[in-house]
């Protein structure tokens, strides 16, 4: 199945990136403060909050270059770490596919919260993110 943002247009409409579907930054700002506040208060992420850092500050202030660059914006993220990627970033960590489904629900709630205007990029947005986390679980 194609994703919705990803559908042809006619050809006199103007093609929008993802991350200027999401809203920019400071949407992704948004999601990602609410993401790490679910983590951090709600007792069905306590195995996932358990994974991280004691300081979630840092990761706060990388998630939302990452999804910025990711998305079709600003490529700051990818360029302060070159040759990078979530896989590889995310490799020395015991992500159980337990934690994996913990983090792609966060994130969905936290997207959901979010109520993007247009419900389509928000749709695409949790299932391309809940499939990234799911890839990460190691048996």
């Amino acid at each position: 199945m194609i994703p919705a943002w990803s559908q042809a247009l006619p050809v006199d409409t103007p093609v929008r990136s993802p991350y200027e579907r999401i809203g920019g930054l400071g949407e992704l700002r948004r999601i990602t403060d609410r993401f790490y506040d679910l983590m951090e208060t709600d007792p069905a992420f306590a195995a996932l909050r358990a994974i991280h850092a004691d300081d979630l500050g840092p990761m706060r202030d990388s998630l939302p270059g990452f999804l910025a660059g990711w998305s079709g914006g600003p490529r700051d993220w990818f360029e302060a770490h070159p040759g990078k990627c979530m896989m590889s970033m995310h490799k020395p960590f015991a992500i159980t596919r337990e934690t994996a489904a913990q983090w792609a629900d966060c994130m969905e709630r936290a997207i959901a919260d979010a109520k993007l205007p247009d419900p389509d990029i928000a749709r695409a947005l949790c299932d391309v993110l809940g499939q990234m986390a799911r890839g990460m679980a190691r048996p």
